[in-house]
């Protein structure tokens, strides 16, 4: 094996730098599903199905395309963690070199990192096209300031990018419309609101779930009522689905809350992005058409862009900026 690919389960994107000149005569991927990331931080049922499931779709798409995977499932091995499934791996096959992007988790990055020099292996580190900005830009700009404020960054990123900008300022006269986005409900509640695109599961999520039921019997949550988006297309046709039936009332009512009401006008997008399985700045562009058509109110686009260019991204700089001095705090 020349150069093992490895794929963590928030790495779902095939447009990864770290299959740039992959090589399946040559090259292979490895993914694990270990207890330890589920039990680290006692995690949601429904969150651990999520994972897996999209985790054995992204397996299944990339084999279908002449890939190589080495996939070790829940059940199928006897390793707690990643850092031990991976340094069993590297110990059986040798590559020649591991190649991954950058893990989002400090505690993972830090263990997969000593496995592989353990093994005395090369470690090539992609950089990670899911993001707008890098973590070395953000570092940058954070040297230079003061204050390291969201509303800062957020315009920078405004301005890098062109998006809501006309003429080099920002769409409306105002980068921020944060004050127009905090109405409340009536007595009478928000009425009714289009529920978010649901995705009845396929064989393969249903043999997760029973995974997950059986072996996280003890995890809070149910299974009952899983519906999430587990592949690039469905994430797609979740997205869509935000835009035409609850974007344009996103703005007014981001913030809103009522009993019994779950969703409202939220997307229920991150979890698609945070695997992976949709880019951001497709999700912003699309956002941002809605406006130009005349769709979605500006602010309610500018909202929803600054949830996903501004916190999102300002939040992983910041995390990578500080750890592991974060977990002093806990």
């Amino acid at each position: 094996m020349r150069r093992l690919v490895v794929v963590l389960g928030d790495q779902l994107n095939a447009d990864s730098a770290a299959f740039d000149e992959f090589d399946p005569r040559q090259d292979a991927v490895w993914m694990a599903e270990a207890p330890e990331e589920a039990t680290h931080v006692p995690s949601h049922k429904a969150r651990i199905a999520l994972f897996l499931s999209a985790m054995r779709h992204f397996r299944d798409r990339m084999r279908r395309q002449g890939f190589t995977v080495y996939y070790q499932a829940l059940g199928e091995h006897g390793f707690a963690s990643l850092s031990e499934a991976l340094s069993r791996f590297l110990i059986d096959h040798r590559p020649q070199v591991v190649r991954w992007v950058r893990p989002g988790d400090w505690r993972v990055w830090q263990a997969l990192t000593k496995v592989v020099d353990e093994a005395q292996l090369p470690l090539e580190l992609c950089p990670d096209r899911h993001f707008i900005s890098s973590l070395e830009a953000f570092d940058k700009w954070a040297e230079q300031r003061k204050e390291t404020r969201l509303e800062h960054w957020y315009r920078l990123l405004r301005k890098q990018t062109g998006l809501l900008m006309e003429q080099g300022k920002p769409a409306g006269g105002k980068w921020n419309f944060d004050a127009e986005n905090r109405r409340r409900f009536d007595a009478r509640g928000p009425g009714w609101v289009p529920e978010p695109r649901r995705f009845e599961p396929d064989v393969l999520t249903r043999e997760v779930l029973d995974l997950v039921s059986t072996h996280f019997a003890d995890h809070p949550g149910s299974l009952a009522q899983f519906d999430w988006p587990v592949t690039p297309k469905q994430a797609r046709e979740a997205l869509d689905d935000f835009v035409l039936h609850r974007l344009p009332a996103f703005g007014d009512y981001q913030d809103a809350m009522w009993i019994g009401e779950t969703w409202l006008y939220h997307s229920r997008l991150s979890a698609a992005l945070n695997l992976k399985l949709i880019d951001p700045m497709s999700v912003l562009k699309v956002a941002e058409q809605a406006w130009q058509d005349g769709h979605a109110p500006l602010n309610a686009v500018e909202g929803f862009v600054r949830q996903i260019l501004g916190w999102r991204e300002y939040v992983r700089g910041l995390y990578w900026r500080h750890m592991p001095d974060f977990l002093q705090c806990n």
